[in-house]
């Protein structure tokens, strides 16, 4: 079917005024914040664009539109708030970008099992914001906050600040409602747990809408915390550090807040360029004497691991300014101005190598190599690693940041790491998808054929770019 002719088709589906083909809002739906389209935008090129942009209020707006584009065989890329960082969320293939921004309604607070249901495209913040006027919070705090969506953090196995207490969002997540790319509208079961077969949910959590539309997410939520107490701890070494968050991780001990920034982040975490020592930041909460126990437990293996208390000012600091992304932006939207950030997660073993070999063979791309660990687990942690620099023009600098990826990712399969912790896949590491997945790589095939015959939703993603059946062939 030619475009002008589904064009015209769809005005069928759904109400003319919900469909746009052309101007800002064409422009908009073409870019994400990966910092790769950041420099697309500053070199005028748009090289994805959806042929649509169809706005859906409701399950059933999107099941009309999944089920007339599959017999059509019109691609499908969902679009929350546009605040992915990889391209997750650009239509490469064209066609349709379904817009659920403007499904963003409470539907259910309930304070007796402590959970919410809200529609998928309610922003974070306003959803935390109108939960704490209750007296409750949601604990999942991406830096994202202000700019991600609730279905968003759902299909991109999303995670926030006080995960090493709380875990990501695949923990705080309760139920959904899916809309399969055929049309039919499903509810995974509701329940606090349940042995019934596969947990069907995480055919969903994390597909980055390849799989189908998250339209609205039953979350829990918690009580706003009694007491909290913050430190900031500075060792003379990343290994110290990194012993002292193996250690209280795999005795039981659960900080809210964790973030241990090397030597070159820690000037900018302290806001101090004569800072010399690397410093884990730390908070505490729950009931007061729990949370005064736990301080004193983590105080105690942090001074024996040469760390010196310097008080709790710069996380106070920090936890004020978390969600402020400025610094980035304004430096991606200067002409040459390059900037990214990798995250990745290793086990304990392991993650020292990565990050020796990250810093190491990154220096080359950019003026700072920066590298924390700020989600931790008793097995491994997470390790970010920030670039920031400036190179020629913006074609140079969108060139230096394909080469960060490509030596990142490199290493992650080389030394064993996640080539992801949470920031997903998109278009950045889809070149490095199957060699991380191996074998497993089959079953998500498999999955993908049975669920979308048609390969409509979001096509040319987490490597998933072979039809139907050349799949079901092998």
């Amino acid at each position: 079917m030619s475009e002008q002719s589904w064009l015209k088709e769809l005005n069928a589906v759904v109400k003319p005024e919900q469909i746009v083909t052309s101007g800002e809002d064409i422009k908009s739906h073409s870019y994400d914040v990966w910092p790769v389209a950041a420099k697309w935008k500053g070199q005028g090129k748009q090289p994805y664009k959806p042929e649509a942009v169809v706005y859906a209020y409701s399950a059933q707006d999107v099941s009309d539109v999944l089920k007339w584009a599959t017999a059509n065989r019109v691609p499908v890329t969902p679009w929350g708030l546009g605040s992915g960082v990889t391209g997750a969320a650009i239509p490469a293939r064209g066609g349709i970008s379904l817009d659920v921004s403007g499904m963003k309604q409470v539907l259910a607070l309930d304070e007796t099992n402590l959970m919410v249901k809200v529609q998928g495209g309610k922003l974070g913040l306003a959803l935390e914001n109108e939960l704490n006027e209750r007296g409750y919070t949601l604990n999942h705090s991406p830096q994202s906050l202000d700019r991600s969506s609730v279905a968003g953090w759902v299909a991109t196995r999303a995670i926030g600040q006080f995960s090493s207490r709380y875990g990501g969002i695949e923990d705080l997540t309760v139920a959904f409602t899916v809309v399969l790319p055929t049309g039919e509208i499903v509810e995974t079961k509701f329940a606090p747990r349940a042995a019934i077969g596969p947990d069907l949910r995480h055919v969903f959590m994390g597909s980055e809408g390849t799989m189908g539309v998250i339209t609205d997410v039953t979350l829990k939520i918690f009580p706003l915390a009694e007491h909290r107490l913050f430190e900031a701890v500075k060792f003379d070494s990343v290994a110290a550090g990194a012993a002292v968050m193996r250690q209280f991780m795999q005795v039981g001990l659960r900080p809210f807040l964790v973030r241990f920034y090397d030597v070159d982040e820690a000037k900018h975490a302290m806001q101090d360029q004569s800072f010399d020592r690397c410093v884990m930041f730390l908070g505490f909460e729950g009931l007061k004497a729990v949370a005064e126990a736990e301080y004193k437990a983590v105080m105690d293996l942090c001074l024996a691991e040469g760390g010196q208390k310097i008080g709790p000012a710069a996380v106070e600091a920090w936890m004020r300014r978390r969600f402020d992304f400025s610094a980035v932006e304004n430096l991606l939207a200067e002409p040459g101005g390059l900037a990214e950030t990798i995250e990745i997660a290793h086990f304990w073993d392991g993650i020292m190598e990565t990050y020796y070999k990250l810093k190491e063979a990154l220096a080359p791309y950019a003026d700072e190599v920066l590298g924390h660990f700020s989600h931790v687990y008793p097995q491994g942690t997470s390790l970010y690693v920030i670039l920031l620099g400036h190179a020629k023009d913006d074609a140079t600098a969108e060139a230096n940041i394909l080469k960060i990826w490509e030596t990142a990712m490199n290493i992650c399969l080389e030394t064993g790491a996640a080539i992801s912790h949470h920031h997903g896949v998109g278009l950045a590491r889809e070149p490095y998808i199957r060699a991380d997945l191996a074998s497993s790589a089959l079953v998500l095939d498999k999955v993908k054929a049975a669920i979308d015959p048609a390969g409509v939703m979001n096509p040319g993603k987490l490597g998933l770019n072979r039809t139907s059946t050349e799949v079901l062939q092998r």
